[in-house]
């Protein structure tokens, strides 16, 4: 079991007396190369002194010049501890204390502007190992919160019919049963996160048309939008653009983004969705899902990729119950591509939602 460090002041400065302690034999190393080198310039200087006005004064050589490198020196490693050795001693205190096992350490930004750069670099690393960390613990108690609703009501419908409370009609039996497939839902998208986070998710490379997953989604999707009574939108780019990908993940991907615009777009709004060739030294296909919706807050726009983030349970539409996980899977799935996504949104304008993809 990892033990935390001693939080106390006195453990504090033993590791810090500690970690000085270990630069001891090059601290003293680098003095008696700067006495030498001072030293002999001493020296040197007395020679030129005395060659040119003839004085010869041995005290002159003893005390007088030494002193006054003596004290140059002592301003010069003052200088250089303060710019260079401090700091560095900050930052190597900081991964000790990381490598225990904390990970609420943090280098002060502001303490040398030589290593500003290296130090605000190390605090984000260690501010996203926290956040990860953080996510980790709360993994457990999120998945017991998302089975603990359905598992209660398919608990409450099956003790109502046995106990005699509830007939067991065809209406009871499916609210159990649409439970159950929730469940399964959840419990496969756990899967195949906890796959594709491993980089253990096979995929099924083929390689086919752009336009071709943009119309069976558009397909798939033509009787909810048209309930929905929202305007769901098709502008491909080029439509002789190919991909080599796995179709039914990149469907999958898709149809998640696809379902999550459907929630927050109110009647009357639109879905686009818009391919397009991105020049360069690889080409790639960009794929837009863009929604005239609610937006999302620009507090809550950097963790919608996270596991189990909904937003305001206001932004949901009743009867589109979802898991949580899938933006998270979307991330992984388009990662595992070898793709990047990304969210642009603003409050009451809408969202967007930018893939791209090797060709």
């Amino acid at each position: 079991m990892t033990q935390n460090p001693d939080p106390s002041p006195k453990g504090s400065k033993e590791r810090e007396w500690q970690g000085g302690m270990r630069y001891l034999p090059i601290f003293l190393f680098i003095i008696a190369i700067i006495f030498l080198f001072f030293g002999g310039s001493a020296a040197l200087l007395y020679n030129v002194f005395a060659e040119y006005s003839g004085v010869r004064n041995l005290w002159l050589l003893i005390c007088g010049v030494p002193f006054g490198l003596i004290i140059t020196a002592i301003f010069i490693i003052y200088n250089l501890y303060s710019r260079y050795g401090k700091p560095l001693r900050q930052i190597l205190g900081a991964i000790d204390t990381v490598a225990e096992g904390d990970l609420s350490v943090r280098v002060q930004e502001d303490s040398s502007p030589q290593f500003g750069e290296l130090i605000k670099r190390f605090n984000k690393m260690v501010g996203e190992l926290d956040r990860s960390d953080q996510q980790r613990r709360n993994l457990a108690a999120d998945i017991a919160h998302e089975l603990r609703t359905p598992l209660h009501i398919i608990q409450g419908k099956l003790e109502g019919i046995t106990d005699g409370v509830y007939e067991a009609t065809p209406k009871h039996i499916n609210d159990a049963l649409e439970e159950t497939k929730l469940l399964t839902r959840l419990v496969n998208d756990l899967q195949t996160l906890s796959l594709a986070e491993t980089g253990q998710l096979p995929l099924n490379k083929t390689t086919f048309l752009v336009g071709d997953i943009i119309r069976d989604l558009s397909s798939s999707f033509s009787s909810q939008v048209m309930a929905l009574e929202i305007n769901l939108k098709e502008k491909i780019g080029d439509l002789d653009q190919q991909i080599t990908a796995d179709y039914v993940r990149l469907n999958q991907v898709f149809g998640n983004l696809i379902s999550n615009a459907l929630r927050h777009t109110p009647k009357g709004g639109t879905i686009s969705l818009e391919t397009e060739s991105v020049a360069g030294e690889r080409r790639r296909v960009r794929i837009k899902v863009k929604d005239t919706g609610e937006g999302i807050s620009p507090e809550n726009l950097p963790f919608i990729f996270d596991r189990f983030w909904r937003g305001e349970k206001s932004r949901t539409r009743e009867g589109h119950a979802s898991s949580g996980l899938g933006l998270a899977i979307a991330k992984q799935l388009i990662h595992a591509h070898g793709g990047t996504i990304e969210a642009h949104s603003e409050l009451g304008k809408g969202t967007s939602f930018v893939v791209e993809l090797p060709e």
